[in-house]
């Protein structure tokens, strides 16, 4: 069993810093809402720390999973960050769903105390994050993510190195653009379903199982033909991780026309109020 600090307990860190403590490793976590970390210590057994410096302390590895590349920053540098109270040869593993450009950036400060890095972004929502049923995408040396992934295991159904650091970064960013188009076409169909006088259950049933079926198919259709969006991953999210998509792809000269057109969709939907609605909320959209 590893000691092994958590820092940020969001709703997929609460879970997933739970899932390390029932697999028996000794765990100190981190939030900038000290009365949740205290909430997860009485509930799981664990400590807390007042910064992430003092939750790293004596650490063999050091999990975060934050909201976006400057808040990953403010737990990872300073006096008071996690790497303050890194010792060499523990490992840092970035869950957030950050930029490619931070991930190179920390690994190598970290590099310099001989700290090893992990960009390690996670797909699966909430649901996977509490059921430890999480697609981790990894990026890192061969040798720091062989010491990692056991450790990951308490909470992922799949971990898998992708290349060097940044990989991981890249990964996500891949599978949101996927997303991003999956669930635009899906709200499409649907809204035709309906407008051509269609049972949309009965026009799923009938097609999920060829070519069109998917993931969002399946588990976001029935919710989506009952304007339902109080679930799932959260439209602002998504306009972050795909802002991220669209920077890396202004930088590597992909392509990404559904994608740009898709986040300006979401906007609309923010702009409806939707800010906090599940993903699929794009056919809320076409039905105004």
């Amino acid at each position: 069993m590893a000691i092994v600090s958590f820092l940020g307990l969001g709703v997929m860190g609460y879970p997933m810093a739970g899932h390390l403590a029932a697999k028996g490793h000794e765990v100190t976590v981190y939030n900038r809402t000290q009365a949740k970390a205290q909430a997860w210590a009485d509930q799981h057994g664990g400590k807390t720390a007042l910064t992430p410096r003092e939750a790293a302390l004596g650490s063999d590895f050091v999990m975060a999973c934050v909201g976006n590349d400057d808040d990953l920053r403010s737990v990872v540098l300073g006096a008071d960050g996690a790497l303050a109270g890194m010792g060499s040869g523990a490992i840092f593993v970035d869950h957030t769903t950050a930029s490619a450009a931070v991930a190179r950036e920390l690994h190598g400060l970290a590099a310099e105390k001989g700290v090893g890095f992990v960009d390690a972004p996670v797909s699966g929502g909430q649901a996977g994050a509490e059921n430890g049923q999480l697609a981790i995408m990894c990026g890192g040396d061969q040798g720091t993510y062989d010491r990692a992934e056991p450790v990951m295991q308490a909470y992922a159904k799949s971990a898998k190195r992708l290349g060097d650091v940044g990989a991981g970064q890249l990964t996500k960013m891949v599978n949101q653009i996927c997303i991003a188009g999956l669930v635009q076409g899906l709200s499409e169909g649907l809204n035709f379903a309906v407008k051509a006088g269609l049972d949309g259950a009965a026009v799923i049933e009938a097609i999920s199982g060829g070519a069109a079926g998917s993931w969002q198919m399946a588990n976001r259709h029935k919710t989506m033909l009952e304007d339902h969006y109080e679930h799932g991953f959260a439209v602002e999210w998504m306009r972050k991780d795909l802002g991220i998509a669209l920077d890396e792809a202004r930088r590597n000269g992909a392509r990404l026309p559904v994608t740009a057109l898709v986040d300006q969709f979401y906007g609309e939907v923010q702009d409806m109020g939707g800010a906090r609605w599940d993903t699929s909320s794009l056919m809320r959209r076409l039905n105004r």
